[in-house]
C-alpha cells in the first residue's frame, strides 16, 4: 500500500531518465540509440528527448565516430563526489591497507545508506580465495555483521522506520527473521562495541567489525576483516580483534572523534 501511495508522487520524466541511465553497465558500456530504445520500455520520441537532455547535461557522452552513447563525466562526478565528501574513504584507505598487512585478512570500509550497507573501500589479502566485493556493492543492512554494527547508531524509532514490519525482508535460511530479534542483537552489539560475525551472512566466512565515529560521536562507517573460517580461530581471536579496533580508532581520530574520558 505504501509503495502505491509513494508512486503517486513520482516524476515520470525523471524516472524514465534514470531508467535509461541504468541500462548502461558492465555488459553495455556503449550503446547506439537503437540499442538504447530496444532496452527501455518507452516511446521512441520520449527516449530521443531524454537522450538529448542527458547528453546536454553531461550525463551521456556521444562518440561522434561510432554514433554511440556512454555514461558521461557528470555520472562519475555524482558518485565520486559523494564518496569523497565523506572523507572517511580517503583517510580510511591507507589504514585498511595497514590492517590487511597486519591481519593477513581482506579488509573493508562500509557505510549505511538507508536499508543498505555500501562498501566504500576495500583491499584484498594476498592469495585470498574469498570472492571479494567491489567498491559500491550494496548488501541488506540487516543481513550482515557489518550492517548490524552500523545499526547500533539508530534509535528505536529510526529502527522501526527502517523496518516497519515485524517480519524482516527476505527469508534466507539460518538468519534472523524477526525485527525484535534483530533489535536485541543490535543492542547487544552496541553494548559490546564490536561484532564477530561467524558465518553470519556467508557460510565459511567470518568477520570482525568495529565502528568508526565522526567528530559528533556518530557511527560514520565500519571497519571489518574477512576471516576464511566458520569460526575465528581462538588462538588469533584477540589479536585480530585488537587490530581491527586499532584501525577503527585511528580512522575515528582522523575524523576528529575524541573519546570520552573514563
Amino acid at each position: 500500500m505504501a509503495n502505491v501511495q509513494a508512486s503517486k508522487y513520482l516524476v515520470p520524466g525523471l524516472e524514465r531518465g534514470l531508467q535509461l541511465l541504468l541500462t548502461f553497465g558492465a555488459q553495455h558500456r556503449e550503446l547506439s540509440f537503437a540499442e538504447l530504445h530496444r532496452l527501455v520500455a518507452m516511446p521512441k520520441a520520449t527516449a530521443y528527448r531524454i537522450v538529448q537532455t542527458l547528453e546536454y547535461m553531461g550525463f551521456l557522452e556521444r562518440n561522434a565516430r561510432t554514433n554511440t552513447f556512454s555514461l558521461g563525466m557528470n555520472v562519475l562526478r555524482l558518485g565520486f563526489e559523494y564518496i569523497a565528501s565523506l572523507d572517511v574513504a580517503q583517510v580510511g584507505q591507507p589504514v585498511i591497507e595497514q590492517l590487511r598487512d597486519s591481519s593477513q585478512c581482506s579488509s573493508h570500509l562500509a557505510i549505511r545508506d538507508g536499508h543498505d550497507l555500501v562498501y566504500i573501500a576495500r583491499v584484498s589479502a594476498a592469495g585470498s580465495r574469498i570472492n571479494q566485493v567491489s567498491i559500491g556493492t550494496r548488501l541488506p543492512v540487516h543481513r550482515t555483521s557489518l550492517g548490524r554494527m552500523l545499526l547500533t547508531d539508530v534509535s528505536r524509532a529510526e529502527f522501526e522506520q527502517l523496518f516497519p514490519d515485524e517480519r524482516l525482508p527476505g527469508n534466507a535460511p539460518g538468519q534472523v527473521q524477526e525485527r525484535e530479534a534483530l533489535w536485541q542483537m543490535v543492542l547487544q552489539d552496541r553494548a559490546r562495541g564490536y561484532v564477530i560475525g561467524e558465518s553470519f551472512y556467508r557460510p565459511g566466512i567470518s568477520s570482525i567489525v568495529y565502528p568508526v565515529f565522526d567528530r559528533d560521536g556518530r557511527v560514520a562507517a565500519v571497519v571489518s576483516i574477512m576471516v576464511p573460517f566458520d569460526e575465528v580461530p581462538h588462538s588469533d581471536r584477540e589479536r585480530l580483534r585488537n587490530e581491527v579496533r586499532f584501525a577503527a580508532d585511528k580512522i575515528s581520530g582522523f575524523l576528529g572523534y575524541l573519546p570520552k574520558a573514563g
